[in-house]
């Protein structure tokens, strides 16, 4: 077949096909247009429909308010009524709009007005009745059945509105389905005419042409999906023909590498890339010796590893092919090593936190027979001045063990809080005075505060002890003296700083930034500043422990806090805590405590399993003269309770005991049996059972480990009500009301 006769053959069927597109458009154009008309009005009679019912639920409800108000006489059982009242008037003119093509719906809806209206007048004057005259003459008025008459009668009319709609909707889509089929019978004529047209035009084409024509195409298909692919993807992908010479490439292997795009052409060489990235400062490739030489399997791809000058991580991927050539491809895993090295410094931070958790716990217990054997043996000695210094000395060195294992529990989250809303700036201008007293003349203290601060949730106590701690860091570093200063600011934490915080929250924070102009750091170092008992100061001059409590303190009340230094430029420390919604918590004032102990003659059951923290509690107690029953554990403490329930005034027990009958347990159990019991917790190791997202359950007394003879006996008078504190003795944690939060 010439090419003229396959032109003639085209233009032919090209012809016919125009024709039957022309005409099978025409016919489902004109149906088309029915079809939607059809379909408008139905969707009209939708919303007649759904107008009508929600005119029959709104008169509904207005009786339902009146019935609610008629028999409770509360005004809030009216809410239903006064809505339904003011929107039947509405409906009933959106009902009017809609149905003004319709004659008969018209018709009931003049008919329907009265009856509402007799119908709501009806529900006013029993509403009327009810307030004046009481229930008995608003059940007169509901008796005489003239409202339930009413609603029949309006009821009834809108039925008929219902199903005259409802007929006019089937009939409606009944129309619409058929036009519909006939325009998808119309549709598959013309589309199976149209496929035998093809068909025919198909065997009228030269065979040969058309193989020629469908394999180039078939190529030009091929090589855009190839391409496509290619820039497509994350990684830097080049393909290397068996010379070792660039074939293909997409635009990420030019980004990643930092190539010109001058080199990226068809036909250069690998070597050049090889030489090109072995400048200083770029991600080297494999030399050509080592691509030629390096794998003992031939068909083995080769993995590694470069860092370009500008810390992205690159890994780079060189596949075998069957041809001799090979595949380069490039990935950035920049972001998955951030995020494994966050992911390590988590991991280590826990395991050193539990660690250090532990050892607080069991080192508390070993305190407490310490500091109570001391102070209960000082209390006995009278007039020998040179034991009494030596037990000062012995108690102040237990003191201090106690101050490190305080620090331990911070770091390690494991430290009771009571936060509560703070003003930051009421409470930062305190310590300016103190810390210059502190620092020394040769340091210079400056404040900053910003305008509008938040409230920050945290408590305060810990607060102050952790910029207490921050600036006595400051001034190590500037033993030469300097600049400290404390800046107070507002904070938004997006999504973006997040990504690359683990632990953080996106959301709003109170800021607290103590910088200072010292001798800085360096990156080794700032990475490991917050670990225990890791320190840059000589021996004897620090025990590493500052920051590590910072950490903690501020990782557990749920905020963030970022370290910035560089040597011999100063170092900013910024602590990030969330901000407060509530009323702020009033600074209170710090008064002296008295010398005379609160004694009392209650029976206190004390719960302990250590022996020796068990004997001294015991014997402080017996001392201020109160009655007092031990066990070794709760399954003891119930039976010891059982035996004296009568008596027992106060239930003393450590949190966490051995067995099956834990601390909280035995507290709810003797509670259950007598509620008037009162009960103090002593722990030196905060667990679940009492805190929950590092605070104190509401309600909760706690005596920290080691506690002093004279905080266990305040405590003790203060839960059994026999004493006032007027002091806020260190390591017992007190929760009130929010109402007695200025007290």
């Amino acid at each position: 077949m010439t090419q003229y006769l396959v032109r003639r053959a085209n233009l032919l069927v090209l012809g016919v096909l125009m024709a039957i597109v022309a005409l099978v458009g025409a016919v489902t154009w004109e149906r088309l247009n029915a079809s939607r008309e059809a379909r408008e009005w139905s969707q009209h009679s939708y919303r007649v429909l759904s107008t009508t019912k929600d005119l029959a639920i709104a008169l509904r409800d207005a009786e339902r308010g009146q019935r609610g108000y008629v028999l409770t006489g509360r005004d809030e059982y009216l809410a239903p009524y006064d809505a339904a009242r003011d929107r039947l008037g509405l409906l009933q003119g959106e009902l009017q709009r809609l149905t003004a093509d319709n004659p008969v719906q018209q018709e009931r809806i003049r008919a329907l007005a009265p009856a509402i209206q007799h119908k709501l007048e009806e529900l006013a004057q029993t509403l009327q009745a009810r307030r004046d005259g009481g229930l008995e003459n608003a059940l007169r008025i509901i008796n005489g059945d003239a409202g339930r008459n009413h609603m029949r009668e309006a009821e009834a009319m809108l039925d008929g509105m219902l199903s005259e709609e409802q007929r006019l909707l089937d009939e409606r889509l009944s129309q619409n389905d058929g036009r519909a089929a006939w325009v998808r019978w119309m549709v598959i004529a013309g589309s199976a005419l149209a496929v035998l047209t093809m068909l025919w035009a198909a065997r009228l084409l030269n065979q040969a042409w058309s193989r020629s024509h469908s394999t180039e195409a078939e190529q030009r298909a091929l090589a855009l999906r190839l391409r496509t692919t290619l820039d497509s993807l994350s990684q830097g992908v080049a393909v290397f023909g068996p010379g070792r010479r660039l074939a293909n490439w997409n635009e990420c292997f030019q980004v990643l590498l930092d190539l010109p795009k001058a080199m990226l052409r068809p036909g250069t060489a690998y070597g050049t890339f090889a030489e090109h990235t072995g400048e200083p400062g770029r991600p080297a490739l494999e030399s050509e010796d080592q691509v030629r030489h390096g794998s003992r399997n031939p068909r083995e791809a080769v993995t590694y590893e470069r860092e370009r000058a500008d810390g992205h991580h690159l890994e780079i991927r060189r596949t075998p092919m069957p041809d001799g050539g090979f595949v380069l491809t490039i990935s950035d895993m920049t972001k998955r090593a951030q995020a494994e090295a966050v992911l390590r410094e988590a991991q280590k931070m826990q395991a050193v936190g539990q660690l250090t958790g532990g050892i607080a716990h069991d080192f508390n217990n070993l305190l407490q027979v310490i500091l109570g054997n001391l102070e209960f043996v000082r209390a006995k000695l009278d007039g020998d001045a040179r034991l009494q210094t030596r037990i000062e000395r012995a108690a102040w060195a237990a003191q201090r063990g106690a101050t490190l294992t305080g620090q331990l529990l911070a770091f390690a989250r494991k430290q009771p809080l009571a936060p509560a809303p703070v003003d930051l700036a009421a409470t930062m201008p305190d310590l300016i005075p103190l810390l210059r007293r502190t620092l020394g003349e040769h340091i210079e203290v400056r404040y900053v505060e910003t305008a509008g601060l938040w409230p920050a949730m945290a408590d305060r106590a810990q607060l102050e002890s952790a910029v207490l701690n921050l600036a006595l860091n400051a001034r190590d570093a500037m033993p030469g003296g300097g600049r400290l200063t404390i800046e107070l600011g507002n904070k938004v934490l997006d999504e973006t700083y997040a990504r690359g915080n683990a632990e953080i929250t996106p959301g709003d924070y109170a800021m607290v930034a103590v910088s200072d102009t010292g001798h800085g750091m360096t990156p080794e170092i700032v990475a490991r500043v917050f670990e225990p008992f890791f320190t840059t100061k000589p021996d004897g001059k620090g025990t590493g422990l500052g920051l590590a409590m910072v950490f903690g303190f501020v990782r557990q009340s749920g905020g963030h806090v970022k370290i910035y230094s560089e040597p011999g430029e100063g170092t900013t420390v910024k602590i990030y805590l969330p901000r407060a919604v509530g009323a702020v918590t009033a600074v209170g004032q710090r008064t002296a405590s008295p010398v005379e102990l609160p004694r009392g003659t209650a029976t206190v059951l004390v719960v302990e399993d250590e022996a020796g923290v068990r004997e001294i509690a015991c014997a402080i107690l017996s001392d201020l003269g109160y009655r007092v029953l031990e066990a070794v554990d709760g399954e003891e403490g119930l039976r010891v309770f059982g035996a004296n329930a009568a008596t027992v005034d106060l239930l003393l027990t450590d949190v966490i005991l051995p067995g099956k009958v834990r601390g909280r347990e035995l507290a709810e159990r003797v509670q259950a049996l007598r509620p008037e019991v009162r009960v103090v917790f002593m722990s030196g190791y905060t667990e679940n059972s009492i805190v929950h997202h590092g605070r104190l359950d509401d309600g909760v007394h706690l005596v920290a480990k080691p506690f002093k003879r004279e905080q266990l006996a305040r405590k003790v008078a203060e839960v059994l009500g026999n004493a006032t504190v007027t002091a806020q003795v260190e390591n017992v944690v007190v929760l009130r009301p929010a109402r007695d939060a200025g007290s």
